[in-house]
């Protein structure tokens, strides 16, 4: 099965612990994740403990927010990593990680990528549209995450 990656970066004027807060812990994705407006009626479970390694989030909604799961699977103040299962409209397991790094003056440089293994189909079509759309939503996400941190 072929491998895929999609990676998008920004750099955010506040502390990289800042940052971090935002992403290990899942309640606070409502704030910046660029899928949460996919659905207002989108329900959400959070699962063991409210931040770090094993806390998850399941999500279900309308047919484009689908239905999956994500577990914080290794957080350090430079890292956080997320399993992502994917349920509904299809089925995919990733890894997304946050690479933050604290650059001069209180800065935080955040590298967004999800990457994988796809059926040779799949990676064809993943190549025309799927890592595009994906870029476009790290993008968002991105800026979002970016006011978020800023603005506290």
């Amino acid at each position: 099965m072929p491998e895929f990656s999609v990676s998008r970066s920004t750099t955010v004027d506040a502390p990289s612990d800042r940052v971090h807060g935002l992403v290990d812990d899942f309640r606070q994705w409502q704030q910046w994740s660029p899928w949460e407006g996919l659905d207002p009626a989108l329900e959400r479970r959070y699962i063991g403990p409210e931040c770090g390694v094993g806390a998850r989030y399941h999500w279900s909604g309308n047919r484009k927010a689908g239905e999956g799961e994500m577990e914080i699977v290794e957080s350090t103040p430079s890292r956080v990593a997320v399993d992502l299962q994917f349920l509904k409209p299809f089925k995919a397991r990733n890894l997304t990680t946050f690479d933050l790094e604290q650059v001069g003056g209180g800065h935080t440089r955040v590298v967004w990528t999800m990457s994988g293994r796809r059926g040779a189909l799949m990676s064809l079509a993943g190549r025309l549209f799927f890592d595009r759309s994906i870029g476009k939503d790290f993008d968002r996400g991105l800026a979002s995450l970016r006011a978020a941190a800023e603005s506290r």
